[in-house]
C-alpha cells in the first residue's frame, strides 16, 4: 500500500515537473518571441530572418527536449526511495531538497545558452544592436523564467520534500530562506518586467517599431507573472504559517498531542521544528507532572510547582486518618506475593477513592499500610467530618469485597506539613502527635467490630450530623501517651 500511494506521488510529481519544464520553456519562448516581434527585432535581415526564425524553433525544441530528460534523471534519482516506502539518506534527503534549485538551474543554463547561440547569430543575419536587443529580451525572459519555476517546483515536490525533511530537518544557514523567495517573487512580479519597461523606454532604441506594444505586453506580463509568483509565495510562506497558528491555538487550549508537519525548509520549517519540541516538552512535563501527581497526590505535586524545593512547612489543624491490614504477617506467610499485592491494590484503591472524594491526602502508602491527612497541604472547611466520613466509607468498601479485615485510626490536632529530608530528596510529609496516635488506635480498632476509633478531639470539631453516628467507647491508655484518650466507634 505503501508503495502504491508513494508511486502515485512520484508519478504526480514527476508529470508535475514535466508540465512545468514544458510551460515555462514554450510559453517564455512564446513571450519573448512575441516581444521580438513587436520591438521589430532582429532587424535588417532582409529576406535571413527565416534562418533566424529556425534556428530559435531548433534550439526551443532542443531545450524541451533536453531540459525533459535533465529533469527526469534527477526525479528517478530522488524518487526511487520514495517508491520504495523508506527514508532516504542524508545524501538523498539533501538531493531532494535541493530539487527546485537544481531545475531552476537547468532552466537557466538553457535560457543561458539560447541567449549566447541565438544573440551570436543576431549580428552574423544583421547588425551588433540586433545582438543587444536580442541578448537582452531573451535574458530578461530567462531571468522571469527561472523564477518561477523555482517557486513553482517547490509547490509540485512539496510531498517528496516533506519526507526528505524528516530526515534532514531545517537547520540555519540553508540556503533556502523566506528572504530568498521574497526576494525571487518581487524580481518576477516587479523586477524583471520593470527592466523591461527601462531597456524599451530608455534610449538609445534597441528596435524600428512603437515602443507603446512592447510596454502593453511587458504590463501584461507583469501581471500574469506577479499573479503567479503572489499565489506560490502565498503556499509556500502564509499556508504553513496559518497551520501554525492553527496548532498554538490548540496547544493554548490544553491540548499537547499537536504536532506540526514539518514541509518547508526555510526559517519557516525551523519553526515547525521548534513548535513541535515545545509542544513535545509540554507533553512531557505534563507526563512528568502526572507522574509526581500519582506519587504524592495532586495537591502535593500543585504545592511544590509552586514554591519550589524548600526544606519548609507549616503547622495546621489537621486530622489524621492511618489505615492498617489486620494479621498481614499471616496472610503475607499464606498468599502468594502478586495474590495479595492485587488485594492491597484494591483496598488502596477505596482508601484512594474515598479520601480524594472529601478533599484529603494519601500521604504515604507503608507495605500495607496508609496515612491519610484532612487540612494538609490543601485547607479543608471541615476535615474532621471529611475524615470521619471518608473512615466509614473505606470501611463499608472491603467490607462489601470481603478481601482483607484492618483496622482504622482517626485523630486530630496540630501537625507540621511540608517538605522533608534534603535538598536532593524530599518528601511531603505530616509530623505531629495526631499522626501517631492515628496509629496507636489503628492497633486497638483491628478489634473493634465497627474496625474504626476515633479520637474524642475528631468528634468534637466534627459536624452535629456525623456526631450522631458515632458512639462513644472507653478510654484507652495509648502506647507511648500518658493522659487516656476518649475514643469513639461506628
Amino acid at each position: 500500500m505503501i508503495r502504491v500511494t508513494g508511486l502515485r506521488v512520484v508519478l504526480r510529481t514527476g508529470l508535475g515537473f514535466g508540465v512545468l519544464g514544458f510551460a515555462s520553456s514554450v510559453l517564455g519562448a512564446g513571450a519573448v518571441a512575441l516581444l521580438l516581434a513587436l520591438q521589430g527585432l532582429p532587424a535588417d535581415m532582409d529576406g535571413r530572418a527565416w534562418i533566424f526564425v529556425a534556428c530559435a524553433g531548433v534550439y526551443v525544441a532542443v531545450s524541451i527536449a533536453v531540459g525533459t530528460v535533465w529533469t527526469a534523471v534527477l526525479h528517478r534519482r530522488t524518487g526511487l526511495w520514495f517508491i520504495a516506502g523508506r527514508k532516504p539518506t542524508q545524501a538523498e534527503a539533501e538531493r531532494a531538497l535541493r530539487l527546485p534549485q537544481h531545475l531552476a538551474v537547468i532552466s537557466g543554463m538553457l535560457w543561458l545558452g539560447g541567449t549566447i547561440v541565438l544573440g551570436g547569430i543576431a549580428p552574423l543575419l544583421g547588425s551588433w544592436a540586433d545582438m543587444t536587443g536580442v541578448a537582452l529580451t531573451i535574458g530578461l525572459g530567462g531571468l522571469l523564467t527561472c523564477g518561477l519555476v523555482y517557486l513553482a517546483a517547490e509547490w509540485v515536490g512539496r510531498p517528496i520534500l516533506t519526507r526528505a525533511l524528516e530526515v534532514r530537518p531545517p537547520e540555519r544557514g540553508t540556503t533556502v530562506t523566506v528572504r530568498t523567495r521574497l526576494a525571487i517573487s518581487w524580481g518576477v512580479a516587479s523586477g524583471v518586467p520593470l527592466l523591461g519597461v527601462l531597456v524599451v523606454a530608455a534610449p538609445p532604441d534597441l528596435g524600428h517599431a512603437d515602443n507603446t506594444a512592447s510596454l502593453i505586453m511587458l504590463a501584461i506580463m507583469g501581471l500574469l507573472s506577479g499573479g503567479i509568483a503572489s499565489a506560490l509565495l502565498s503556499h509556500a510562506v502564509a499556508a504553513p504559517l496559518h497551520r501554525l497558528r492553527l496548532a498554538l491555538d490548540q496547544v493554548a487550549r490544553g491540548r499537547t498531542d499537536v504536532r506540526v508537519l514539518v514541509d518547508d525548509a526555510s526559517e519557516i520549517g525551523q519553526l515547525q521544528v521548534s513548535v513541535n519540541s515545545m509542544v513535545a516538552g509540554l507533553r512531557e512535563r505534563d507526563r512528568m507532572r502526572d507522574l509526581f501527581g500519582r506519587h504524592v497526590g495532586a495537591d502535593v505535586a500543585t504545592h511544590a510547582l509552586e514554591h519550589g524545593v524548600s526544606l519548609s512547612g507549616d503547622v495546621r489543624e489537621a486530622a489524621a486518618l492511618f489505615v492498617d491490614v489486620v494479621d498481614s504477617t499471616a496472610l503475607a506467610y499464606q498468599l502468594p506475593p502478586e495474590e495479595l499485592v492485587r488485594k492491597l491494590n484494591r483496598l488502596f484503591a477505596s482508601v484512594v477513592q474515598a479520601v480524594d472524594a472529601r478533599g484529603g491526602l494519601v500521604n504515604k502508602f507503608q507495605g500495607d499500610a496508609a496515612l491519610c491527612v484532612f487540612g494538609a497541604p490543601t485547607r479543608l472547611a471541615d476535615p474532621a467530618t471529611a475524615a470521619l466520613s471518608a473512615a466509614r466509607a473505606i470501611r463499608d468498601a472491603v467490607r462489601e469485597t470481603g478481601e482483607l479485615d484492618l483496622g482504622i485510626g482517626v485523630a486530630w490536632g496540630p501537625v507540621f506539613a511540608g517538605q522533608l529530608g534534603a535538598r536532593s530528596r524530599l518528601e511531603y510529609t505530616v509530623i505531629g502527635d495526631a499522626v501517631n496516635e492515628a496509629s496507636r488506635l489503628t492497633e486497638h480498632a483491628k478489634k473493634v467490630p465497627g474496625r474504626i476509633l476515633a479520637s474524642d478531639a475528631v468528634l468534637v470539631g466534627a459536624a452535629p450530623g456525623e456526631r450522631e453516628l458515632w458512639t462513644e467507647h472507653r478510654k484507652i491508655r495509648l502506647r507511648g501517651r500518658r493522659v487516656p484518650t476518649v475514643t469513639w466507634r461506628a
